[in-house]
């Protein structure tokens, strides 16, 4: 089922400069389970009318990659990595490289074609420390993404350096054992 709803227009003067800044925001965690709490925010504001972005770079096996992304309602567009599993360790063959990079260099062209108001990166601090996506192009594409995209990375072990530039840094714990 997808659900369908109006994006509404607001008849502002034009000399009013109402644009608002988007915003980094990081979801770090030792546990890689708190993606649907992420998942959530990104389907209400979808839900609201702001098209999103929903990336999971380390994730496969259903056949998805970024020329085949699933839409969740009207505005959530959702891409995997088009591999037969999940990658949780830096051995990976060539083909789910040549995959990855392909799904980050897509990423980056319809951010920078201005498709997105909120762009999520799941799994990208463990894309980075496997040396999947270097570091450094990371930190340029949140500089030179368009100004008002918010985007949210999410993984265990952030990178000092995109900590320091991120507006709001989230660590999800544990207070109990189960």
């Amino acid at each position: 089922m997808v659900s369908q709803v109006e994006t509404p227009t607001f008849d502002a003067p034009r000399s009013r400069n109402l644009s608002v800044e988007g915003l980094v925001q990081v979801f770090t965690s030792f546990h890689r389970s708190f993606f649907t709490g992420v998942m959530a925010q990104a389907m209400r504001i979808a839900g609201q009318g702001t098209p999103v972005l929903v990336v999971q770079f380390l994730k496969g096996g259903i056949g998805q990659g970024y020329d085949r992304p699933m839409q969740l309602s009207q505005n959530l567009d959702w891409i995997r990595c088009n591999v037969v599993r999940c990658i949780d360790t830096p051995q990976i063959d060539p083909q789910e490289a040549r995959s990855l990079l392909e799904l980050w260099q897509h990423t980056r062209r319809v951010v920078e074609q201005n498709r997105y108001d909120l762009v999520v990166l799941d799994e990208l601090s463990l894309a980075i420390h496997f040396g999947f996506i270097p570091e450094v192009e990371v930190l340029d594409f949140l500089q030179n993404r368009p100004r008002h995209v918010d985007v949210i990375l999410t993984g265990p072990d952030m990178p000092e350096a995109i900590l320091d530039v991120a507006d709001q840094i989230t660590e999800l714990r544990r207070t109990h054992q189960p």
